[in-house]
């Protein structure tokens, strides 16, 4: 499989339980970050404030993004889906 170019991170505005905060996140991510809510129906802003609530202190939220993102996709990917 050839590389897949990345890029350099681009930094977007979430709400937050009602907080702007910004996260910059590489497109792949956000790509995937967009899909993952919309397949669980629910806004981009919510699926972020979940995973800043799952999140420990010792990790930022764009990790813990990344993270979640690949555990989603690893977690699919396992089922079948």
């Amino acid at each position: 499989m050839p590389p897949m170019p990345v890029g350099r991170p681009v930094k977007r505005s979430l709400t937050l339980h009602g907080h702007r905060t910004s996260v910059s996140l590489e497109e792949p991510f956000w790509r995937a970050f967009r899909e993952i809510a919309k397949e669980r129906n629910i806004p981009i802003n919510v699926l972020a404030a979940e995973i800043d609530e799952m999140r420990g202190v010792e990790s930022g939220l764009a990790s813990a993004i990344r993270v979640y993102v690949l555990a989603y996709t690893q977690n699919k990917a396992q089922l079948g889906d």
